[in-house]
Order: C-alpha cells, then structure tokens, then sequence
C-alpha cells in the first residue's frame, strides 16, 4: 500500500498517513460509512455509495484514497468516472456532449466521528486531486452534489474553489446543489458582480443560476445561512 501523505492529527498528536485504497479496504470502506450514516441527525444529506458503486470506483473506474492510524480507516474520499447517461452532471452545467466524457465526479467523502476536528477532510481533497493528475490528466471538470444546509460539505466544496452552477432534484427526489470547478486554467482578470441569497431560498437562487450567477462562498449572518453570488460583469 503506497503512502502518499504522513502526518500528525491536530487533536492528539497521532501519527496518520494516506494512502491510495483498493479492493482489499471494501469491508472497511462499508464499516466507515455506515457508521457515519448512523451518527447523522438528517441521513436524507448524504447520499451513501452502494458496494457495487464503490466496486466500480475501485476497480478502475475512478479513485479512492484513505487515512490511516495503526491501520485502521478513519477517513475516506473518492473520485468516480461517471457513466454518460441522463443523469450526467455535466448536462446540468450546461457542458456540450462532447465535453461530458471530460468530467470526473469528487464523490463521497466520509470521516470517522471520533477524528473529525483534524482538518482530514480538506487535506483528503488536496491529495486526491494530486493523485487524479497521475491518473489521468485528460478531465477538465471535477462535478459534485451537495444538499443544502450539509453545511461542513459546502465549506468543504468552496474551500476548495469550487462553485455552484445548478440547483435542482437529483436522485429521484432530493434537492441538490451541482458544484463544478474547471481543472484547466481558466483564471479570470476582469472585475465580478456580486449579489445575495438566503439559502433557504431555493426559487431565488435557481433564477440567478439561470441568469448566469454563481456560487462561490456561503456565509452565517445572524443565523441565517446566505450563499453568495458571482458573475463576470460585462
């Protein structure tokens, strides 16, 4: 098992490492998650990965990486190529078709109630997206779903310059937002504009995402969540 990252957990000052996961870790990728289902107050924010999606994940179609201390898993993150069908996220951004084959999901990320508070999660998302270089450096977009109000997921997705481009049902029935972020240079050096929405405001977030807007950072005002919004200015 090939270490990609070693260091120290904030909160105790134990020793961890990553390292890239494989078949050999399912059982253990099914424990974690489960585990973390069974501590969510609202279990409708997480959408689980069955075995047969970790399967596929792990068996080339993507990729996975873990923490560990003293060989046990106490985190996880996955990267999945995702099939191009209806439900492709790309089309929900407004990619072209021949664009989707380009996109990589960031998946699921899951970690362990007795180590949250260690930074793991931000520092799983630096070093996947080091290691999808080494997989593959063909993708332009990383894509990803979030349920409003999974606050610690929404910081983690703008943390990592990645921006809301939709906001609508997925998965049947469940209201999510669509981030994205461009993996090939796409720097911007001309001025933005910048509105406001409640959160909880579906209906007036999904009409500034049709006109353009984006959301790029969320922010607690007086115990409201707002998320804020960005285009370039013409």
């Amino acid at each position: 098992m090939k270490v990609i990252y070693e260091g120290k957990l904030n909160t105790n000052d134990q020793l961890f490492n990553i390292s890239r996961l494989s078949m050999d870790h399912i059982d253990h990728i099914l424990s974690l998650q489960q585990l973390v289902i069974e501590t969510l107050e609202k279990k409708d924010i997480l959408q689980p990965l069955t075995l047969e999606e970790f399967q596929y994940i792990l068996q080339g179609q993507g990729l996975m990486i873990g923490a560990f201390v003293e060989n046990k898993l106490i985190a996880f993150r996955a990267l999945m190529v995702p099939p191009i069908d209806e439900e492709h996220l790309g089309r929900d951004i407004g990619l072209k078709e021949e664009e989707l084959p380009n996109v990589i999901y960031q998946e699921i990320s899951n970690v362990h109630p007795d180590y949250r508070g260690n930074g793991l999660q931000k520092m799983l998302a630096v070093c996947i997206m080091k290691e999808l270089k080494v997989f593959n450096q063909e993708y332009s977009h990383v894509c990803c779903t979030v349920a409003p109000f999974n606050i610690p997921s929404l910081k983690d997705k703008f943390a990592q310059g990645m921006e809301i481009a939709a906001l609508k049902v997925k998965y049947s029935s469940r209201l999510r937002y669509i981030f994205v972020k461009a993996l090939r240079d796409d720097h911007y050096e001309g001025q933005w504009e910048i509105t406001t929405c409640r959160m909880e405001d579906t209906d007036g977030q999904q009409e500034l995402l049709k006109q353009g807007w984006r959301g790029f950072r969320m922010d607690n005002r007086n115990g409201v969540e707002w998320v804020d919004f960005r285009r370039k200015r013409s």
